[in-house]
């Protein structure tokens, strides 16, 4: 692995393992990323040993980010016309896994990140600190890694139609009510919670795990091709004119709030067809119907802008 990747792999135990993102200063999601996890997650369908896999981040206020459209280019490219796009093969092979994934979470999760984290089979999340969104459909996009096909089966179609039409940003006592997470937890203790589930499920028999994990997948999971479609249903956004006419707006909302752009995005996106309307003098993350920030639009094509 290159010192220079955004993704840390951990060999915890015989049985455990730890996948790390780090991507600062806002943990956007870029092709190197998708093709490390590829490689990590193709590596560990064929380990006998492995049972359990955590996903976490290393860079404060973030877990895994939308995607970094600006490095668009940067993505693997599907080998074919009928060819799995790779961001879709990674998160079907994630929910298919032979071992669990789990997620600690902390920080803010969005587009392809929260897709991702819907593609784990346990998410833990902080309660101070964990943000949701799926902001995609404010700025003219449409999710493509599984948002609009995992989050109905988990929060219900109205639940799910309010996050990915209104794009907002939901914080995680919500998202735990909603049934968004497993379960949420105060900030100093979801360490220790997790490192126990781990502990358990690694003393299980390996096979059962597997066995029981396919059962439940069997009666939840959406048919692959949906994602497929789903994907080349964002692609396709990519081009329309409501995404285009949006992207230099939002870029100058983003080049006059810098950072705290991301901090609070559902907030800026919300605004990104008001102008006037600048949210200044809140904290990061705070005020805002759900906790977090208000209504959103889904970033453009320079940095902090993504799926």
């Amino acid at each position: 692995m290159s010192e220079q990747s955004t993704i840390h792999y951990q060999r915890t135990s015989p049985q455990a393992a730890k996948i790390t993102f780090v991507n600062p200063p806002v943990n956007l999601i870029v092709g190197e990323t998708v093709r490390r996890l590829t490689e990590i997650v193709e590596e560990l369908a064929a380990d006998p040993d492995i049972q359990v896999v955590v996903f976490d981040s290393a860079t404060p206020d973030f877990f895994y980010n939308h995607f970094d459209l600006a490095a668009a280019a940067d993505f693997p490219a599907p080998d074919g016309d009928d060819a799995v796009p790779a961001w879709t093969n990674l998160v079907l092979a994630l929910s298919k896994a032979p071992y669990i994934t789990i997620a600690a979470i902390r920080g803010r999760t969005r587009g392809g990140g929260n897709e991702l984290a819907l593609a784990l089979d346990l998410r833990y999340a902080s309660r101070e600190k964990a943000i949701f969104g799926q902001p995609e459909v404010g700025s003219g996009l449409l999710p493509g890694g599984g948002g609009t096909e995992r989050l109905p089966r988990s929060i219900g179609r109205d639940r799910a139609l309010e996050v990915i039409l209104t794009s907002d940003d939901y914080d995680a006592e919500t998202a735990e009510r909603w049934g968004w997470v497993t379960r949420t937890l105060p900030d100093s203790e979801l360490d220790a919670f997790v490192a126990a589930v781990v502990a358990r499920l690694a003393s299980f028999d390996r096979t059962s795990l597997a066995a029981a994990k396919a059962q439940i997948n069997r009666a939840s999971l959406p048919p692959d091709a949906d994602l497929v479609a789903a994907y080349g249903e964002f692609a396709h956004s990519l081009t329309l004119p409501g995404f285009l006419a949006r992207a230099a707006g939002t870029q100058a909302i983003v080049e006059q709030a810098g950072i705290d752009f991301e901090y609070r995005l559902g907030e800026y996106i919300g605004i990104a067809n008001q102008p006037r309307l600048c949210p200044t003098g809140k904290e990061h993350g705070r005020s805002g119907s759900h906790g977090g920030a208000r209504l959103s639009l889904e970033p453009g094509q320079e940095e902090g802008m993504g799926e």
